[in-house]
């Protein structure tokens, strides 16, 4: 048989033709999946060389992610017009063992004036402030809104020390420091991420399969799925049609690879099946196409359906993720289901090389009770025995680990705790702290209508929280000028920078003792609100505090709104895949079970095993929404499976044989779905790690526990009433235990 491929040496040994009646012509085999290859391989060669330049289109500001209405946004779009400028604003503190002297404090302000020559950085820089004990001095320096940020902020701390005296330490904080911060932590994103994450993929392939080939088919399939989704939500972004960050970007990375690996798991395994009843791959394919369509539709619309839910989110960061993430979904969806079928016509049984599928069609014939002898069908024969006992001792495991949701914190973290590791704009934010109001340079603004600017000064002096009040003034060489004696309304004195008045409004700013990213600083904010509704009704209250609570009240409002929404059309979906009630029902309860289990968990580990110091808002809705949605997969390609077991052998026994074929692949799927979000961690930024542990957890939950052993012995001990109303429900009496 030297030199000639299993389907033809199958063929001369007389088992069965390679071509049978009714198949295609030999050019439409060769041209069909020549076509499409080629077609992924341009696209995909085109979307490349976009990994490194989603930070054209993107955005980390948290302003811009707040809706129009929020006051914290209001603010932020007059702040141009009271300032003439848009820069984000850097405070350098200079840290002394000694008390600085003259001139020292001479020194540090020569060098400011030399460092405005560093790209990005605006020319009117403020003086050198000392503190009041001598030891420290502290200046704010512009950077330009279109300037990297990181690139800026970097070269003036740089800079700075260079000339800073000996004993003198520099630092760089504020907004612009802890933006400098978000840079590095997403700089990973495109290298690190992408390669730890199909690494990981690669080894848990070749592990599964033991194969050279099929590994690489698979990767090829979700890299490629990859460049054609970044190409297509680019664009997008830089029409101005979706919103994108470095967090969206993570997330959209890992949910492609990890959900076209799925999808490409399952029609492989539908493949492999398929090698054993003929040699035709051509057949093989087609067959496996048809059977892995159904449930890979099914999987991918109801992620996308969940995904789409966080468009009724006030908080634009989580509406844009929806459409970002669908657009991924669905390359995912039709690289698995045309590219990779390519890919097998091509290499055929070779693909699985050195263990090549045996044909056996007297085997697959003969198998009418478990497939196989392995460890899947040894479980399903467990669940057969003890149905109940399985399904009821589970249960009370997983609520059990529920309980650790009451110790979870997701009320918010500061913006110094974003990123994970060492920090220069978390260690200055420190160091200004002990020398001077832990809220200089990043005021509250408040706006206010000129008429009622004393009722408003007099609100915030009275705040005893509240260090010092100014207004904005251009015609003050620092911007701003002290609240005179005799109040705004009673004018200025001759000589005296007057307050900028914009169309009858005035910009107050208050210097806050807490430092803006605090827990008090956001309750000092809104306890201002609630006072300036009655006193100046007109006052809107913005600055980086502000946008801080209007994130997180629109979180925490969004995941009473959005969780009910995803689970109903989940459920829709379900009962109209499974034509059933009852089933789609118990799937999603199950699955919501091992979503409180997992977050129960988490709040366990995150508390006591990294000592995180809290989470977002948010962390409990993406976390939701993935693994509800990426979490019924399993239960899909499970029970899609059942389903067409059980109509052709009966409810309980369809139940067995869904769980011994699915074993092996949804196992591998869940594994590499794990996998991919759990090398969400290599990104030092706190919100992506609690996210990578809480899906990566879950997912093993859901592949190890719930699919295996809780939903199968469930449906087991139902028998076919799981599937009520539908005619399957009324099945014959092969239904028996």
């Amino acid at each position: 048989m030297t030199g000639r491929s299993p389907e033809t040496s199958l063929h001369r040994d007389g088992a069965q033709p390679p071509f049978p009646a009714g198949a295609p012509p030999r050019w439409l085999r060769i041209l069909l999946p020549a076509v499409l290859i080629l077609a992924w391989l341009t696209a995909a060669a085109i979307g490349g060389p976009y990994f490194g330049r989603v930070s054209e289109v993107s955005s980390n500001d948290q302003t811009t992610y707040l809706p129009s209405s929020a006051d914290a946004t209001q603010v932020q779009a007059l702040l141009g017009e009271f300032t003439d400028s848009e820069s984000i604003p850097a405070i350098v503190v200079f840290a002394g063992e000694d008390e600085l002297t003259s001139d020292d404090l001479s020194a540090l302000g020569d060098a400011l004036d030399a460092a405005t020559s560093v790209p990005g950085l605006e020319a009117d820089v403020s003086p050198v402030i000392p503190s009041q004990d001598g030891t420290a001095a502290q200046a704010f320096v512009p950077i330009a809104e279109d300037a990297d940020v990181g690139d800026a902020v970097e070269a003036l701390g740089d800079t700075l020390r260079a000339d800073a005296a000996p004993g003198v330490s520099v630092y760089v904080t504020g907004p612009a420091g802890f933006s400098a911060d978000l840079v590095a932590g997403f700089a990973g994103i495109d290298g690190l991420l992408l390669g730890v994450a199909l690494l990981a993929v690669l080894i848990i392939l070749v592990l599964v399969y033991r194969s050279v080939l099929l590994p690489v088919a698979v990767l090829s399939t979700s890299l490629f799925a990859l460049c054609v989704a970044l190409l297509t939500v680019w664009w997008l972004a830089k029409a101005d049609i979706l919103l994108l960050s470095g967090q969206t970007q993570g997330i959209l990375f890992i949910l492609v690879i990890g959900a076209a690996t799925d999808y490409s798991l399952l029609l492989v395994s539908r493949f492999r099946e398929e090698l054993r009843a003929t040699t035709d791959r051509w057949a093989a394919v087609v067959r496996a196409t048809k059977g892995s369509f159904e449930p890979i539709l099914a999987s991918g619309c109801t992620v996308i359906a969940g995904l789409m839910c966080l468009l009724v989110s006030d908080l634009k960061s989580n509406s844009a993720l929806g459409p970002v993430s669908s657009i991924g979904i669905v390359f995912a969806m039709l690289s698995a289901l045309t590219l990779l079928p390519a890919i097998l016509l091509v290499f055929g049984r070779a693909a699985f090389w050195p263990r090549l599928p045996r044909y056996e069609p007297a085997a697959v014939s003969s198998e009418g009770g478990l497939p196989g002898s392995g460890l899947w069908a040894k479980l399903a024969a467990m669940v057969r025995r003890r149905p109940r006992v399985i399904w009821i001792l589970t249960t009370l495991v997983l609520v059990a680990g529920t309980l650790g949701v009451t110790q979870l914190n997701a009320s918010g973290v500061p913006q110094s705790d974003l990123v994970l590791g060492s920090s220069e704009a978390r260690d200055g934010q420190e160091v200004l702290g002990e020398h001077f109001p832990r809220g200089s340079g990043s005021p509250v603004y408040v706006v206010v209508d000129e008429a009622q600017a004393d009722a408003a000064v007099d609100v915030l002096l009275g705040e005893r929280r509240v260090d010092s009040v100014s207004v904005t003034s251009a015609d003050s060489p620092s911007g701003t000028m002290s609240v005179p004696d005799g109040g705004l309304a009673g004018g200025a004195d001759e000589g005296t920078p007057a307050p900028t008045v914009v169309d009858g409004q005035v910009m107050l700013q208050a210097t806050l003792d807490d430092a803006a990213d605090s827990d008090a600083a956001g309750e000092t904010v809104r306890d201002l609100r609630e006072q300036l509704a009655d006193a100046a009704p007109s006052a809107l209250v913005g600055g980086v505090t502000a946008t801080l609570v209007d994130t997180n009240d629109a979180s925490t409002r969004d995941r009473g709104l959005i969780i009910p929404i995803v689970l109903g059309v989940i459920a829709l979906i379900l009962m109209l895949l499974l034509r059933s009630i009852l089933a789609p029902i118990l799937l999603v309860l199950t699955t919501l079970l091992s979503f409180g289990t997992a977050m129960g968990v988490s709040a366990l580990v995150f508390n006591h095993v990294f000592d995180f110091p809290g989470a977002d808002p948010a962390v409990p809705l993406y976390g939701f929404v993935f693994l509800v949605a990426l979490g019924i997969d399993y239960n899909i390609f499970l029970m899609t499976r059942v389903r067409e077991e059980s109509i052709r052998h009966g409810t309980r026994q369809g139940v067995l044989r869904g769980l011994s074929i699915t074993g092996g692949v949804i196992t591998s799927a869940g594994l590499v779905l794990a996998a991919t979000f759990a090398a969400l961690s290599v990104i030092p930024i706190l919100f992506l790690a609690q996210l990578a542990f809480i899906v990566a957890f879950g997912v093993v939950l859901d592949t190890f526990v719930v699919r295996t052993l809780l939903v199968p012995a469930l449906s087991y001990d139902i028998g076919r009433s799981i599937w009520w109303p539908s005619k399957l429900s009324r099945a014959d009496d092969r239904d028996a235990r």
